[in-house]
C-alpha cells in the first residue's frame, strides 16, 4: 500500500508546484510594463449644453477608433498609465441640425490601483484617477470659422485584464472624462460645450 501512495503523493506535489509556479508567473509585479490595444468608443453625454445665450442646443455625436495604453507598475498594486488613440471625429448638431464637426486627441494619465496585484489571479481588476488633456483640431462648420478650445479635466477609470498566459490577456476598460470646451464662431465667443464622455475600450493586453 505505501508503495502505491508514494507515487501518488509525488505526482500531487509536482502538480501543486507547477500550479504555484504558473500562478506566480501570472502575477502582476513591480517593474512590469503593460500595453493594451483595442477598439475605443467615445460616447459624449446626452446634454452637451447650449450656446449663444441658450438659443443653440449642442449635441456632440459619438465616434469609434483605435485606442492604446501603456502602463507601468511601480509597486505590486500601484501603477501609472497613459491613454492615447488615433484621432476621433465628432459630428456636431445645433438645434438638431448637423452643421459642424471636429477631431480630437484625448491623452489621459491615470494613477492606478490593482487590488490583486502581486497575486497569481488570472482576473486582474484595476481602477484609476487622473487628468485628461483634449486637443481639438480640424474644426469645420457650415456656419463659418468654428474654433473649439483645448480642454484640461479630471478622469476616472475602471478596467480588468483576463490573463491567458504569462504575457497575453484580453482587456476591457472604461473612462469617464471631464471635457469642457469654449466655442467661438468667426471670432465671436458663443459659450461653452460640455462633452464629458464615457470612453469604452476592449482588446488585447501584453505584459513585459
Amino acid at each position: 500500500m505505501p508503495k502505491q501512495v508514494l507515487p501518488s503523493l509525488l505526482t500531487a506535489g509536482l502538480a501543486a508546484t507547477a500550479l504555484l509556479a504558473s500562478s506566480q508567473a501570472l502575477a502582476y509585479n513591480q517593474g512590469d510594463f503593460i500595453a493594451r490595444v483595442g477598439v475605443a468608443h467615445v460616447d459624449p453625454k446626452n446634454d452637451n449644453g447650449s450656446l449663444a445665450d441658450g438659443t443653440l442646443d449642442v449635441d456632440v455625436r459619438s465616434d469609434t477608433n483605435l485606442g492604446f495604453t501603456l502602463g507601468y507598475l511601480f509597486h505590486d498594486k500601484l501603477g501609472v498609465e497613459l491613454l492615447a488613440a488615433l484621432p476621433f471625429k465628432h459630428d456636431i448638431r445645433l438645434n438638431g441640425d448637423e452643421v459642424a464637426s471636429t477631431k480630437h486627441l484625448p491623452p489621459t494619465l491615470t494613477l492606478q490601483y490593482y487590488p490583486l496585484g502581486g497575486t497569481g489571479a488570472q482576473v486582474q481588476p484595476y481602477a484609476g484617477i487622473g487628468i485628461n488633456y483634449t486637443h481639438f483640431f480640424d474644426e469645420s462648420s457650415d456656419l463659418g470659422d468654428l474654433k473649439l478650445e483645448n480642454s484640461w479635466g479630471a478622469a476616472g477609470q475602471v478596467g480588468v485584464d483576463f490573463r491567458l498566459s504569462d504575457n497575453w490577456g484580453v482587456n476591457a476598460a472604461a473612462w469617464y472624462i471631464d471635457i469642457d470646451t469654449d466655442v467661438s464662431l468667426d471670432g465671436d465667443e458663443l459659450g461653452s460645450a460640455n462633452i464629458d464622455p464615457w470612453v469604452f475600450m476592449a482588446g488585447a493586453s501584453y505584459r513585459f
